[in-house]
């Protein structure tokens, strides 16, 4: 049967036409589903070392080994190191000029931010770190504030290969490198928008160099910016800079921090520990110093002078030049001093850049190396900014910017400030040797920031006025008790005072501050077990104005100003302008007579403005001022004390005798015809006007106001308006004419009292206390123009000039349209 069947199928079959044969096959074909091939399974993305890392490999070993593979870079990470705290530091290497303005150069840094390198999945993160609020890991609370600060991730990277032991991680880092991430750019959002960046031209772009040290990797780019408004070369439309990027291993025993304490001047990082055991978070402010540890602690503690560990090394820039650099030198070696009164000897050291023989990877901007910068720009300034430890205050490094023009400005203040009592100082040649002297007070000044210190605006009250004509003392002191006083010439001496010290030198308060901060404290293993002895050290010095820390944020201390010396503003300030009318009449004399131009007058007699002005300041702060005393609540005495009544009259009877008084010596008209057309006046008065707004302040009249409380014979913001209304206008009541000058400043009084009836406080601190709309301000200037206006009434019949008469008739318009606005 079965053979039957088949045979019978095949004859069947045989028997079809092939024609239906064929159609049926297509048929068939066509209503087959044909099985898809088998999927391909996708290449791993990590890949074997040797297919990434090949032979061809240029690799440098260091932190992580960088490899670059034709024009690849990547990083071999060991992965102990994941999770390690870095710091990233980036930083301008080259710029064009006048990129943001004058103040940045290259060696500024752009950001500063503390990394961590994790593993998630197969990517390696970049994560930004943040020790602003810190707990103990060992407390249940530490939880809450990872969630509640959770980290930001700056880059993500896929992995592309294992070393072959397994122990290290390779990525490909050029696209973090060399495309425009913002957090690590030299253009801030600022510039951006001022120099209308439009994008990072990627063609134009590139890595330049990526080296691996045994603590950090240095890594240079090249960026070429495409902006329709660049600094410089404006029809390019381009702006190229340079950016070096440090990325730097944090110790793995952190320093011990110092509690801050605001009766010592130091840079300070702030904290909120969450663990702490009061009843909220605990904020705590760390000051910012290098880690200075004694190499024989037994010695040290013992109070023998031992070198430390680690001392702190400064680089000369090779581009310096050379007849600086011994000054330079000595202002940064000026602080071994203080150091040994902490205890430490050798403990700050200057040297000369190695050469390329001598170290072919030196760098300034490798962040191994703190450097003194000379910077070819016009700016006149000097700055010392450093990098530390965001988790414990650490310096680990520094840069002390010198700008080119800086010494122009220190000659420029030492002929007027001095040139009346120092005969070396009336000259445009200032010797090489006095030039070499400022110099190196102002570097040591510099690198004292860079050590951890602020300014100390309070160290030039410390000495009494009249010790500044005292040769002996000055040779002594100096010219104020810290350098790092804006104190920067003795303007008080007087023609015939001899030996004097002209310039600032260090002083009692740099040793005090130096040892407080940088004394190694055996046996106190924590923050907190070091606060007694801190104390005690600041209790031995209190009450001694020599060891006072005057803030420069307090612009309401007349013992606490900027570019002032001496204790009695008054004082200092007449010996000021009596030394500065010397100098104006023998302007010429000592630079247009020399040079046969007017160029270098027209600058120096600009800046004899500003010296004026100054010395008025100073003046000012005492109306309406309060001494700032930082106090622990166990001393004595109270921490903000109103200026004394008498002090303050004192002080508006000068300002009246000498800032408002017609400026017959210093609008000097044979040397202003030689310099401008016109303007001879407006100088004038535009510096008249800002110190009259200033002593008609908000903010003044506001402390006023506070001191009719705090008690009652204090000098009140009545006293002021008064006693400025009968200085300013005292012509009316003497029936004299008034000059342009006054006609200028009274006109200036009626415009400021306008304004205190209109305005309102914008922002800022006066507006945290008070309310002037709400306040007795608005009544006290009614009341004063009200007086006002009737003296002038009759002042106007008697007017000796026709001047006189018309201007007093102008300004009974002004203040009608003040009194009663239409």
């Amino acid at each position: 049967m079965k053979k039957f069947f088949i045979f019978t199928a095949i004859t069947l079959a045989s028997l079809v036409p092939v024609e239906n044969q064929a159609q049926s096959k297509k048929e068939k074909d066509k209503n087959t589903v044909v099985a898809p091939p088998p999927e391909k399974k996708p290449e791993s993305a990590i890949k074997d070392y040797g297919k990434v890392i090949t032979k061809d490999a240029q690799s440098d070993e260091g932190l992580f080994t960088v490899h670059k593979v034709d024009k690849k870079y990547f990083f071999e990470i060991p992965n102990k190191l994941l999770d390690k705290d870095m710091l990233l530091v980036s930083r301008l290497s080259k710029l064009p000029s006048n990129l943001g303005g004058g103040y940045v150069n290259a060696g500024s840094e752009t950001n500063e931010q503390l990394i961590v390198w994790q593993r998630f999945q197969d990517k390696i993160l970049i994560k930004l770190k943040s020790f602003n609020a810190v707990a103990a890991d060992s407390l249940p609370i530490s939880i809450s504030v990872k969630a509640n600060n959770y980290e930001p991730t700056l880059f993500a990277f896929d992995i592309v290969a294992f070393s072959k032991d397994s122990l290290n991680t390779v990525i490909d880092v050029t696209k973090f490198y060399n495309t425009d991430v913002r957090s690590i750019s030299g253009l801030s959002a600022e510039m951006r928008d001022t120099y209308k960046v439009r994008n990072l031209d990627e063609s134009r772009s590139f890595i330049n160099t990526m080296k691996s040290f045994p603590m950090n990797i240095e890594v240079i780019q090249d960026f070429t910016y495409n902006a329709s408004k660049p600094p410089v070369q404006v029809d390019a439309e381009t702006i190229s800079i340079q950016m070096n990027q440090s990325m730097i291993l944090l110790p793995e025993k952190p320093m011990q921090p110092r509690l801050a304490d605001d009766r010592v001047g130091w840079f300070t990082m702030d904290q909120i520990d969450y663990g702490s055991e009061a009843l909220k978070s605990d904020s705590k402010r760390y000051i910012r110093r290098w880690r200075l540890e004694p190499k024989d602690p037994v010695a040290y503690a013992k109070g023998e002078l031992v070198e430390p560990v680690k001392p702190i090394v400064y680089y000369l820039d090779p581009a310096t030049p050379v007849k600086l650099r011994k000054y330079i030198k000595q202002g940064i070696e000026d602080w071994q001093k203080p150091f040994e009164t902490a205890g430490f000897k050798n403990a700050i050291i200057a040297k000369d850049a190695p050469s390329k023989e001598e170290d072919p990877d030196f760098s300034p901007e490798d962040i191994r190396y703190s450097v003194i910068r000379y910077v070819a720009s016009t700016t006149r300034n000097a700055v010392g900014p450093s990098v530390s430890d965001p988790r414990t205050g650490e310096i680990i490094e520094s840069d002390v910017i010198w700008y080119h023009n800086h010494l122009r400005s220190y000659r420029n203040r030492y002929l007027l400030e001095t040139g009346a009592a120092n005969p070396s100082a009336r000259t445009l040649n200032t010797s090489d040797e006095e030039m070499g002297e400022m110099m190196r007070m102002v570097i040591a000044h510099e690198v004292g920031h860079a050590l951890g210190f602020p300014h100390n605006m309070g160290a030039s009250c410390a000495y009494n006025t009249e010790s500044y004509r005292d040769g002996a003392f000055t040779q002594k002191n100096g010219i104020a008790a810290s350098l790092m006083d804006y104190a920067r010439y003795n303007y008080i001496a007087q023609p015939g005072d001899k030996n004097i010290r002209f310039i600032r030198q260090m002083g009692p308060y740099d040793h005090y501050a130096t040892n407080w901060g940088y004394r190694y404290i055996p046996n106190a293993n924590s923050p907190d077990a070091e606060v007694p002895t801190l104390d005690k050290w600041i209790m031995e010095k209190a009450g001694d104005i020599t060891y006072k820390f005057g803030s420069q944020s307090s612009s309401f201390d007349p013992t606490s100003q900027t570019e002032d010396v001496g204790n009695d503003a008054m004082k200092a300030s007449t010996y000021g302008l009596k030394n500065l009318q010397y100098v104006a009449t023998h302007l010429p004399e000592w630079t247009s007579d020399v040079t046969n131009n007017y160029e270098d007058l027209d600058e120096l007699y600009k800046e004899m403005l500003d010296v004026w002005g100054r010395y008025v300041g100073h003046v000012v702060t005492n109306i309406g001022g309060v001494y700032e005393s930082y106090k622990k609540p166990n001393q004595k005495g109270s921490v903000y004390n109103v200026v004394p009544k008498e002090k303050q009259i004192e002080a508006m009877q000068w300002l009246q005798a000498n800032a408002f008084a017609s400026p017959t010596w210093i609008v000097n008209v044979n040397t202003l015809k030689n310099l401008d057309y016109a303007g001879y006046t407006e100088r004038f008065r535009n510096i008249q006007a800002r110190f009259l707004n200033s002593v008609l302040s908000f903010e003044r009249l506001g402390r006023l106001l506070d001191a009719e409380i705090v008690g009652a014979t204090n000098y009140k913001a009545l006293d002021v308006f008064s006693d400025m209304r009968k200085g300013i206008w005292k012509e009316a009541s003497a029936g004299a004419s008034v000059t342009i000058y006054r006609r200028n400043l009274q006109r200036a009084y009626i415009e400021r009292m306008a304004f205190l009836m209109k305005e309102e406080i914008k922002s800022g601190r006066p507006s945290d206390y008070y309310n002037v709309a709400q306040s007795d301000v608005r009544a006290l200037v009614r009341g004063e123009l009200n007086v006002l206006k009737a003296l002038l009434t009759t002042a106007r019949s008697g007017a000796i000039s026709v001047e006189t008469k018309y201007h007093y008739e102008d300004s009974i318009k002004r203040i009608d349209l003040i009194l009663n606005p239409r």
